[in-house]
């Protein structure tokens, strides 16, 4: 009888931010814009590096690929929502949303483990500069990319099987602007104890372990600062790794809000604003934190400009 009152679910809902009609163009526009420079800013930044033969280092070549990940972290998101506002429709087919779901969760993991990889990357230019070239070799920032996107690809396949076990009921509406984990569990008329036990615990192991390279780096990194005994030293010292640590922050802050607002039923608005933070608005924000705070990134960038107009 159980498996009687089931059906089968073609599709879901993405109820959005708001259903008031009258601020669908206005997100529509706001969201439109944040894409772009998101997407163009990003791209910015990988054409600079690679353009460049003085940026082809360890810090670089991880900043490259953590603006490559930014670009598809929020094409998994935005592209779909836009669509949806225009044709005023907020359907999303169930194969979509689990390829949306899969996605999301690979390249916001990968954000997550590259900036703990970037953070190591500081920690031995700062504290190791004499065995920073030995240690951070071509060879081993490779490696440490592919570890990255294994542990990554592993976890969302996983999370992803789970799912399919799962079985739905009559209600398909998502509280959200995408397909989220924690809020597709909630439509489920089916036990998803060990699927939620596995979300929060995988999760928040993904979560724990990368902030806690990040916090012991930057624990060591100041350490080696403080040790320093010229204040010009000190500020180019600090100044390699303060970009990063501005991302870290925006990044884990932002974070840290989505997860603890995953699992409630009916997102706050607090929490749509919290996931905008860290699914759009960290990506956006990103290139022009290293830009603005990078002499090196400014002058790459400078050239880059000036080889386009040349070529005009």
């Amino acid at each position: 009888m159980e498996a009687e009152n089931r059906t089968t679910v073609s599709g879901f809902l993405l109820l959005g931010l708001s259903e008031d009609p009258e601020l669908q163009h206005l997100f529509f526009g706001l969201f439109l814009s944040m894409y772009l420079v998101s997407v163009i800013g990003n791209l910015l930044i990988i054409l600079a590096i690679s353009s460049d033969s003085h940026l082809h280092t360890p810090m670089y070549f991880f900043l490259s690929n953590l603006s490559f990940t930014d670009i598809c972290f929020t094409s998994t998101t935005i592209p779909k929502m836009l669509v949806n506002i225009q044709t005023q429709s907020k359907a999303i087919t169930y194969e979509g949303c689990l390829t949306q779901m899969y996605f999301f969760m690979i390249f916001a993991g990968l954000d997550n483990l590259l900036l703990t990889v970037m953070a190591y990357d500081r920690f031995v230019a700062i504290c190791h500069p004499l065995h920073y070239m030995v240690i951070m070799t071509p060879c081993r920032c490779g490696l440490l990319l592919l570890l990255c996107w294994l542990i990554c690809l592993i976890y969302s396949l996983l999370q992803s099987l789970m799912v399919l076990r799962v079985s739905f009921c009559g209600e398909t509406e998502i509280p959200h602007f995408f397909c989220e984990l924690a809020q597709i569990l909630k439509l489920a008329c089916s036990d998803t104890l060990i699927s939620d036990t596995l979300l929060y615990f995988v999760t928040g192991l993904l979560g724990v372990i990368p902030l806690t390279g990040v916090l012991f780096s930057y624990s060591r990194i100041i350490s080696s600062i403080m040790g320093i005994s010229s204040a010009l030293g000190k500020y180019k010292a600090f100044s390699t790794c303060g970009s990063h640590l501005s991302i870290v922050f925006l990044f884990y802050g932002t974070g840290l809000g989505v997860y603890f607002t995953s699992g409630t039923a009916h997102p706050s608005i607090k929490g749509s604003i919290t996931s905008v933070m860290y699914t759009v608005v960290t990506p956006m924000l990103n290139p022009f934190i290293y830009s603005l705070r990078n002499r090196d990134m400014k002058g790459a960038l400078r050239k880059l400009f000036s080889r386009g107009t040349c070529s005009q």
